[in-house]
């Protein structure tokens, strides 16, 4: 072969080689070759009283940590009540705590991450890199003869209930009791960016203005308290930007949780730390939060009624397979695929904000 034909044929090599990688990319993550081929800085944000807030997303809290997009961050993270809950504490206590701070939620969150170049319409695309906790975990139910709406069998359950676990991280695993033996699945409750300035949740102390802290408890378009437990290592998430810098906080963290999360808490644990990787998504835009595995892409949705919140799910499906260009098809088709392969399962029923989830699998796409 001469010179010459090498040169051409390597071309054309290279030429098809990118035509497939670009057909192969997530149709979430596709347009990442635009990021810098440098080496991404890291930086670590312990979790203290300065760096923690416990309850609300305060958009106008003062940054704890400045990064450029596509930085990696290890962030600690605390239990509830700004680590007053631990082994030991009891259910008076908790009760305690709870009432303690009216309309907020109980999670302390560590934050919020400025990420320098974010601005509101952009994505923010959170890739979860490592989760390694602390070493005890704890579950409780608050006594429904105080709490009547707050677990989905308050009734059935008058009195409160505690329980703290060591856990051991080595083994991923916790001991309910003898002979029940419980793999831990770390992932974060909530995952933030800043907050919806038209998010009609409460603001703290009634106030009326758009920007006033938001309450940690409800999700919304911004992410908050999701409680998606398939958000754990090696997951990705995007999620809308809404206010400059973006925002991140992190917290809630658990160790293991069930779809619906019924009794009000999982696994509640906290992290030595969770490593993000946080970049900024200007060739995306979304209207509610999506997240994908390395075996499915998870499309969500949340209301106050459950079947408000499972048809945003639905919508937020289709809509993503209608628009997907590895096997381009039309609604009423995605819509059919959606009925067929999506399994759409209850997120959460005791965040306020009800939370449904439908995961497609990428293995339905098989053309190459």
């Amino acid at each position: 072969m001469t010179s010459l034909n090498r040169v051409i044929a390597t071309g054309i090599a290279l030429l098809v080689g990118a035509y497939i990688s670009a057909f192969d990319a997530s149709p979430m993550q596709a347009g990442e070759a635009k990021q810098s081929k440098t080496q991404p800085k890291r930086h670590k944000l312990a979790a203290t009283l300065e760096t923690t807030q416990w309850g609300w997303l305060d958009p106008n809290e003062s940054p704890k940590l400045t990064v450029d997009s596509g930085d990696i961050v290890a962030i600690e993270t605390m239990m509830h009540a700004h680590n007053k809950i631990q082994p030991g504490t009891t259910m008076e206590e908790i009760i305690a705590l709870r009432k303690a701070n009216p309309g907020g939620g109980p999670h302390s969150v560590t934050g919020p991450i400025y990420v320098n170049g974010a601005e509101p319409g952009d994505v923010m695309e959170i890739r979860i890199l490592n989760i390694t906790p602390k070493p005890f975990g704890v579950n409780f139910n608050l006594p429904g003869k105080e709490f009547p709406t707050i677990g989905i069998l308050a009734s059935e359950f008058p009195e409160g209930f505690v329980r703290y676990f060591n856990l051991d991280v080595k083994n991923r695993r916790a001991e309910f009791k003898p002979g029940v033996m419980i793999e831990l699945q770390p992932f974060p409750g909530t995952l933030a960016v800043g907050i919806d300035p038209n998010d009609p949740a409460p603001r703290k102390g009634g106030a009326k203005e758009p920007m006033a802290p938001v309450s940690t408890l409800r999700p919304w378009k911004n992410g908050s308290n999701m409680d998606l437990n398939e958000l754990q290592a090696g997951s990705t998430i995007f999620i809308p930007i809404f206010l400059k810098g973006g925002l991140v906080w992190t917290g809630d963290s658990h160790c293991r949780q069930g779809n619906g999360e019924v009794n009000l808490t999982a696994l509640e644990c906290a992290y030595r730390d969770i490593t993000l990787q946080l970049t900024v998504r200007k060739d995306m835009k979304l209207e509610w939060p999506r997240a994908e595995t390395k075996t499915h892409w998870i499309l969500m949705g949340f209301d106050e009624d459950l079947n408000k919140a499972m048809l945003n799910a639905v919508k937020e499906t289709v809509d993503f397979l209608a628009n997907q260009k590895m096997v381009p098809m039309d609604r009423y088709e995605a819509y059919s695929l959606t009925s067929m392969v999506a399994d759409c399962r209850v997120t959460q029923v005791v965040d306020v904000r009800k939370g449904v989830h439908c995961m497609v699998p990428k293995s339905v796409f098989v053309k190459k």
